[in-house]
């Protein structure tokens, strides 16, 4: 039991001085700092105020000079100036567009899907009768010819 004791008592007489030296360095931080604030003050800079104390007027700022805002303005203005317009218009080349314009512009992409398709489901059939009925491969030619001159026919509608 002593034994725990001494420990006890030793780990309090630590504690102890840690405590005073906190307390030290404490007290020693507040007086230096006390020192340091007389020191360490900003000096006033002063931008709109003239001080009547010579020893003020040396941190007073340099009054600014305006910057001359005339070439930007310069600039602003020319760059506003509207271009001036195409004043000859050929009038044969403008021609009123037809009522479904927008329309054939907008299915134009769906179109092309499609006909890709019809292209590669008339190559099938083609090769389905070639198989079939044996006949002359000159014939499946022209047959495929002739569909193709009346798809281009009727896309001309």
């Amino acid at each position: 039991m002593d034994v725990e004791l001494t420990k006890a008592d030793e780990e309090a007489h630590k504690r102890r001085e840690r405590l005073k030296n906190l307390r030290n360095r404490i007290t020693e931080n507040q007086n230096g700092e006390d020192d340091n604030m007389e020191e360490a003050l900003p000096k006033p800079i002063f931008r709109n105020y003239t001080p009547l104390d010579e020893d003020l007027r040396l941190n007073q700022l340099p009054k600014p000079k305006p910057e001359s805002v005339e070439t930007e303005v310069q600039n602003q203005l020319e760059a506003a100036k509207p271009e001036p317009l195409i004043e000859e218009v050929d009038l044969t080349t403008l021609a009123p567009r037809k009522p479904d314009w927008d329309l054939k512009r907008d299915v134009a992409k769906k179109l092309e899907k499609l006909e890709r398709r019809t292209q590669k489901a008339i190559a099938e059939l083609i090769r389905e009768r070639l198989k079939s009925s044996e006949d002359d491969l000159a014939e499946a030619v022209n047959l495929q010819a002739e569909i193709n001159n009346r798809n281009v026919d009727s896309d001309e509608d």
